[in-house]
């Protein structure tokens, strides 16, 4: 016996929550990227009017830095073997949650509100650098470099530019103008064709010359 359709509720739709939206708007962004993401488009994906996200959300910009926080989330735990360790796996990690939402790399650029999220993934890489001898600034910066690396790179992975894909186009240009680029034939070959490894070897590039400039204090 086939049971009966079950017949639609009646009464208010349930009431909308921060998560909810965030979730609908980085699904937008995810598909379309960021500039697809509006106030209007989030609240019909929803099925609500426009005027009803304006009681949670002040606008475009809030909109935004809560998609931010939800998707890049609760920064990692420290991991342990020491301050060098520890900024690899949160550059990695940071780098990874870039990677899944592409439109994050734009999300951080310019003046915006910023969330406890985000700081709490500042605050983490600060914990792996308070007992190196170096000034609030220079662990400041060095966040930023290691950060500013991973955005880069998931920047230029979401663009599908790969070092495969400039190495190609390299090449065409190249054989167009090859009397203008007497070194770079020589070094494109001697890198070969692996897989990428840019964010890994800028990764232990900038981590050196932390390391450095600890040693020499």
């Amino acid at each position: 016996m086939v049971a009966p359709e079950a017949r639609p509720k009646r009464g208010p739709k349930p009431a909308l929550t921060l998560p909810a939206i965030a979730e609908a708007a980085i699904a937008v962004a995810d598909a379309e990227g960021l500039a697809a993401v509006s106030m209007q488009r989030v609240a019909a994906d929803l099925g609500y009017t426009k005027m009803s996200l304006y009681r949670y959300l002040p606008g475009k910009a809030e909109l935004v830095a809560l998609m931010l926080e939800q998707a890049i989330g609760a920064p990692p735990e420290p991991a342990p073997g020491g301050w060098r360790a520890g900024l690899e796996d949160w550059a990695r990690r940071l780098l990874e949650r870039y990677l899944v939402h592409p439109w994050a790399v734009e999300a951080t650029v310019g003046k915006r509100p910023l969330g406890p999220y985000e700081m709490g993934w500042m605050e983490a890489a600060l914990a792996h650098l308070r007992e190196l001898p170096l000034t609030g600034a220079e662990r400041l910066d060095t966040i930023a470099v290691l950060a500013g690396h991973g955005r880069m790179l998931a920047q230029q992975s979401a663009a599908m530019l790969g070092e495969r894909e400039m190495t190609t186009a390299m090449a065409a240009v190249m054989r167009a103008h090859g009397d203008r680029f007497p070194h770079l034939p020589a070094a494109m070959a001697d890198a070969g064709q692996g897989a990428d490894q840019a964010f890994e070897y800028g990764l232990a590039r900038i981590l050196d010359g932390v390391e450095g400039l600890v040693s020499r204090r």
